[in-house]
Order: C-alpha cells, then sequence, then structure tokens
C-alpha cells in the first residue's frame, strides 16, 4: 500500500512496525484519545509515552480526534505540533423513532425525566462519580430515572452500588440499537476522567439530544457549554449540579436543537470522509508533487 493508517493503541504500534519493516512510503497514525493517565500504573504510563514518542518520530502523519487532545500529546512530548492534523469522528443521522415505543422497548416509565448513560462500566468513565451524583440529584428531583446502557469489568460493582437506589436506576446492559436509547432520553451523562472526543455525546447531539459531561478530552469541543449542553468540574457535586440545572431548564428543548444542527455539519460522515480524503491527498502530494496532476 503506499498508506499505512493505523487507530488505537495496541494496532497502532503493531501496525506502524509492520509499516516501518516493509517500508510503507506514508504512515498515519489516529490518536482516539490517550491512555497516558488514568489506566495504567505510573512505571506503564511512562513506558506508553516511551514507546509512543518515538514511534510519531517515524510517522509520517498524527491525526488527533480534537484540539485538546492533540494538546494533551504534544504536552507529553509525543510528535511535534505541525505533524497533527485535528479530524472529529462522524456519525451517521439516526433514523426517527418515536420516545413512547422506545421508552416502552427499554422498559422505562414514560412519563418522567430519563438520564441516559451510554458506555463501558470501567474504570475511567467513573461510574461510582456517576451513581454519587444521581444520588444528589434524587434529593432534589426525586422522580428522575437514571438508565445506563452498557456492561463492563464494574458491571457487579455498579449493581451493588445502586441498590439503595431502588427503581431510579436502571440497568439496560448492553443495546445494539442505540437509536432508541438516546430517543428514550431526555439528556446524556459523561462522567469520566479522560476521553477523547466522546462519540457518545456525538451520537445524543445527532439525535437531538443535550449532555451534560465531564470537562474532559475534547468533550468540550462537542458540547457547547450553555448552548447544547453543560460542560462541568470533574467532579461529583459539579455533576449533579449539572444534571439538575439541564432537567430543570425550559431551554433543554432548545439545547437539543442547537446540538443536532451543529451535529448535523460538525460530526456528519461527510465532513468525517472528506477530512481524511483530503490529508491523504495532500500526504501523497508533498511525498511526490507530481500526484498533484
Amino acid at each position: 500500500p503506499h498508506i499505512i493508517h493505523t487507530h488505537t493503541a495496541k494496532a497502532g504500534v503493531l501496525g506502524r512496525l509492520a509499516a516501518f519493516v516493509n517500508r510503507v512510503p506514508v504512515r498515519v497514525h489516529t490518536f482516539h484519545g490517550h491512555v497516558l493517565h488514568g489506566y495504567f500504573s505510573p512505571p506503564v504510563s511512562r513506558l506508553v509515552r516511551l514507546v509512543e514518542r518515538v514511534l510519531a518520530r517515524g510517522t509520517t502523519a498524527l491525526v488527533a480526534v480534537g484540539e485538546r487532545v492533540r494538546d494533551e500529546l504534544v504536552e507529553a512530548g509525543i510528535g511535534q505540533r505541525d505533524r497533527f492534523t485535528a479530524i472529529a469522528p462522524g456519525v451517521e443521522e439516526p433514523p426517527a423513532i418515536d420516545r413512547e415505543i422506545a421508552r416502552q422497548l427499554l422498559g422505562l416509565p414514560l412519563e418522567v425525566p430519563v438520564v441516559m448513560f451510554v458506555g463501558r462500566l470501567t474504570a475511567i468513565k467513573r461510574p461510582d462519580r456517576l451513581v454519587e451524583a444521581f444520588g444528589m440529584v434524587l434529593e432534589r428531583i426525586p422522580e428522575a430515572v437514571l438508565a445506563v446502557a452498557g456492561e463492563g469489568e464494574l458491571l457487579e460493582e455498579v449493581r451493588r452500588s445502586v441498590e439503595r437506589l431502588g427503581d431510579s436506576v436502571r440497568l439496560l446492559g448492553w443495546q445494539s440499537d442505540v437509536g432508541r436509547l438516546y430517543a428514550a432520553a431526555d439528556l446524556v451523562v459523561i462522567s469520566s476522567d479522560n476521553e477523547g472526543m466522546p462519540v457518545t455525546l456525538i451520537e445524543a447531539a445527532m439525535a437531538g439530544v443535550p449532555s451534560v459531561t465531564t470537562d474532559v478530552g475534547s468533550a468540550r469541543e462537542v458540547v457547547v457549554d450553555g448552548v447544547t449542553g453543560l460542560v462541568v468540574s470533574v467532579n461529583a457535586m459539579a455533576l449533579a449540579d449539572g444534571l439538575v440545572r439541564l432537567l430543570s431548564s425550559s431551554d433543554r428543548l432548545e439545547m437539543g436543537v442547537a446540538a443536532r444542527n451543529r451535529a448535523l455539519t460538525a460530526f456528519s460522515l461527510e465532513r468525517l470522509i472528506s477530512d481524511h480524503l483530503q490529508l491523504y491527498e495532500d500526504l501523497l502530494i508533498r511525498r511526490d508533487p507530481t500526484n498533484a496532476t
């Protein structure tokens, strides 16, 4: 091939090493986030940074899913800023799904505010923070329901931690139809310590659902604070306050409309494909200017 384009940490190592060995002329790697903190012990994190620094030197172009992700990588010494291109994810516009039908299919009550979490139940996503925050929400909005869609190594721990909240928390397990989840939701929540550019927030926006997210990674580049949702500090109290504020807001529906309008342009599949085609063309022309013709 003329171009090898790798994604994710492990595939990025293996794919780029294979590209070096086979002298593939153009090597591109996309960081969908990073595992530089919050995932491993300090010694392992240092090793990961070292490996990524070495690989970056032999990579023709580096792609980050957001500007903040790019900046964090550059600050960690992984690649030069001028080697990076920021290309945000893109998703398909979901089909219209009736809210009442979606809630019936998911076993959710029809006439209560529903907060939806969609993601892996793993330490970096901080489901413990989410449960703590939602307990505070129930003190002010007792009829609210938290729906958790996803599985992971913390599933049983989460199941035990929500027992005290009774039917106010519904564990939906793994769901194949994410459109149904967003159709059933009044808002979407992310409680993470670390993210790239969360696709959950993009999917929610595309479905016209506002979000509350911790201020991590490039989440702020998806959720425009106060316009398409809320971006809050990385702690349970701030998350709870954000959820209550948005659930109580008369502007919530307008925020959903604004989120959808922005997502249709900024996070479409067409834009994603166009950005990658432009990157590949630029890299090939840079290597061989005769490609310009």
